[in-house]
Parts: C-alpha cells; sequence; structure tokens
C-alpha cells in the first residue's frame, strides 16, 4: 500500500520534494504559473526525479468542473485500483491572509484559491489530505473564522488535525510559522483501525522553538566586507545562515550569479550592520544566526551577511533548506527565481511532516 500525491498549488515544488524524498510518489502536478511549472520540472530533471505520471495542470478551478472532475476521479480511481492510498497536499497562495499583506481573506482573489482547493478535497473525497497556510489565518480573528468554517466543512468526511508549526522546530535556518492541517477520511481510518488522535505532530520536531529563540544569538555587529567572525558559544551552528551556505556550497552553485545589483542604495546597504534585520526592507543576515522568513515581495530586500550585494538566489534556496542538488533554470528571471524560493515551504519542515504522515500510516502496517 504505497502513498500516492496529487499536489495543488505547486510553485516549483519545494513541499512536493519533502515527500518525494521520504517514499511517496508524486502522479499529478497543478500549478498555475507556467514560470514555476517548467523550474518545478527542470530541478526534477537535474534531480533524476520522475515525471509525474498523470502529468501537470494550472487552473485548479478546471477540477471542479463536470469535465475536469471526471478527469480528477479517474486518476484516483487508478491509484485505488493498483491497491494504494490517495493523499492531496497544497498551499493555497496566501497574501490575502498574511499579516503583512493587504488582508482582503477569503474575498481576495487568492483567499478564493483556498475555497477552491477544499472543494477539490470535498469533491473527490482522497484518503488524507494536507493543507498548508500562512499563521495570519490561524492567528488572526476574521481570517481563524474562515478557517474553521473550512474545516467543519470537511469534517464530515474527515478527522481532522492541526498545528502551528515553525521551520526552526525542523532544522531549517528560517524563523517562518506554517499552519497545517492534515485530514484522514473517516471511512479509511476505521478500515486501517487509526485513530487521529494518534497523529503525532511531534515525531519529528528536533528544536524546541521557545529554547532556540531564547539561546545567546550574537546582537547586531558593524558590516565589513569579507571579515571573520567566529562562531559564538551556546549557539547551534546547524541553524545559522553560514552552517547552510557552506553546506550548499552557495558560492558555487548553478544560481550563485543569480541575484539583483541595485541601481541606487549600495551606499545605503553599507551602512546596514550584520545581523540588523530589525525593518521591513534591507535587512542584513547575521551569518551566526538563523534569517527572518525567507520573503522577497513588497520590496523586502534580504541582505549577504559580509557582502556588499543582496542575498542569492543559490543562497535563498539554502535557508530554505534545499538539498544544493536543487537548482533553477537559467532562463528563469530573477524576479520569479526569488518570488518561487518565498513561496515555497522549507524543504526540512516538508520532510518532516511527510514523515510525520508516514509515521500514521506505518501504525496499521
Amino acid at each position: 500500500m504505497a502513498l500516492k500525491i496529487f499536489s495543488f498549488f505547486s510553485g516549483s515544488g519545494f513541499l512536493d520534494l519533502g515527500f518525494e524524498m521520504n517514499e511517496y510518489t508524486v502522479d499529478l502536478v497543478n500549478e498555475y504559473s507556467p514560470s514555476f511549472q517548467r523550474a518545478y520540472r527542470y530541478a526534477r530533471e537535474h534531480m533524476g526525479i520522475r515525471e509525474p505520471r498523470f502529468g501537470y495542470s494550472r487552473d485548479v478551478n478546471s477540477y471542479l468542473s463536470r469535465e475536469g472532475k471526471r478527469e480528477l476521479a479517474g486518476y484516483v480511481n487508478i491509484v485505488h485500483q493498483e491497491g494504494d492510498l490517495v493523499g492531496f497536499i497544497g498551499g493555497p497562495p496566501c497574501p490575502d491572509f498574511s499579516v503583512a499583506g493587504k488582508q482582503r481573506g477569503r474575498d481576495g482573489d487568492n483567499g478564493k484559491l483556498s475555497q477552491s482547493y477544499i472543494d477539490v478535497i470535498l469533491s473527490q473525497k482522497p484518503d488524507f489530505f494536507l493543507f498548508e497556510n500562512v499563521k495570519g489565518l490561524w492567528r488572526t480573528a476574521k481570517h481563524r473564522a474562515y478557517y474553521d468554517e473550512l474545516k467543519a466543512s470537511l469534517a464530515r468526511y474527515y478527522f481532522l488535525t492541526d498545528r502551528l508549526c515553525n521551520s526552526l522546530e525542523f532544522g531549517a535556518p528560517q524563523d517562518r510559522d506554517r499552519i497545517l492541517l492534515f485530514g484522514i477520511r473517516r471511512t479509511v481510518a476505521r478500515r486501517l483501525h487509526l485513530r487521529i488522535e494518534n497523529f503525532n505532530w511531534n515525531g519529528h520536531i528536533v528544536y524546541n522553538l521557545e529554547e532556540v529563540k531564547n539561546l545567546p544569538w550574537p546582537p547586531a555587529q558593524d558590516f565589513a566586507v569579507q571579515n571573520h567572525r567566529p562562531l559564538p558559544a551556546g549557539v547551534p551552528e546547524e541553524l545559522t545562515v553560514q552552517h547552510w551556505f557552506e553546506l550548499n556550497d552557495v558560492l558555487h552553485h548553478p544560481n550563485a550569479a543569480d541575484f539583483f545589483t541595485p541601481r541606487a542604495g549600495l551606499a545605503r546597504m553599507e551602512t546596514i550592520q550584520e545581523g540588523d534585520d530589525s525593518k521591513k526592507s534591507y535587512k542584513r543576515l547575521h551569518r551566526w544566526r538563523y534569517s527572518p522568513t525567507v520573503a522577497y515581495g513588497n520590496n523586502e530586500v534580504h541582505l549577504h551577511p559580509y557582502l556588499a550585494r543582496r542575498l542569492s538566489a543559490a543562497e535563498a534556496m539554502a535557508l530554505q533548506s534545499l538539498p544544493a542538488e536543487f537548482t533553477l533554470p537559467p532562463e528563469m528571471s530573477l524576479s520569479d527565481k526569488f518570488k518561487t524560493i518565498g513561496n515555497g515551504v522549507p524543504f526540512l519542515l516538508a520532510s518532516g511532516i511527510a514523515q510525520t504522515i508516514h509515521d500514521f500510516f506505518d501504525a496499521q502496517r
């Protein structure tokens, strides 16, 4: 009984990669952006990961038409006839729920896609699903009411469990919160003798978030190009920016030269201390700390700790804890590279959740 994945709002596939590297097979990919979809295919071709056997699609709402429902149901039936389970995974675009966004919520163009994803789940009733989104959907009162409505519509057919997770808990060098909702179809749970109470969100957490944030991280320090600073005592090296830069050999990565070169503002950059990430824009990372949330939209600029430039795509992907083998196509625009990186789920978070779901099903075997 294998676990087969149908992926929605896939971006360039960071979430999917966490599943692919943990004994799942991705059979269908849905991503609206042609640029992101090309990047998805490019990265996997270079990593030797097979193409999804049911191919690629763009508009999630196409699966809500009569013809689209029939097509998707046919794919689900094929997997079931093979004796395997089908899981839908996806993180609908989230700016409308983000604390830093315009707060349009359920009525925004992106906010409506959360309902579309839930409608596809309810239409097809996969054996299990994962819904991923920003913490604003969980913690902002008006968005939480909408989230609770979505859960109520799913609860008729699914046993549900959710948790607000942070990337740091799973070993990714980035302070990034995400709400994760897992559901198993009630009929499947009963058939396999699985209880949702046994779903262990903590099974693959490696760091206590509160303890990590209370460690003696170094303060902001004066910026200087290529200066040397030793690792301070008392902080875990594996959660630092510098560790991941070295692990992924970012200066020799295929995307090492992919960074924005400002027409103006270089002098301003050089006045910002290493580790001064107090402002919305022009945040300079500290080599011996973890990164703030990897997000580069809305004029948010992240600066290299000890070079007078912005971060490269290779460095940003390292902060997303992606394997060094993951690369983006050279012809992809810089804007699209940084957008798809910022939109992605950190690989170690995705991998940890994939393993957690696998453990849940393994309890039956």
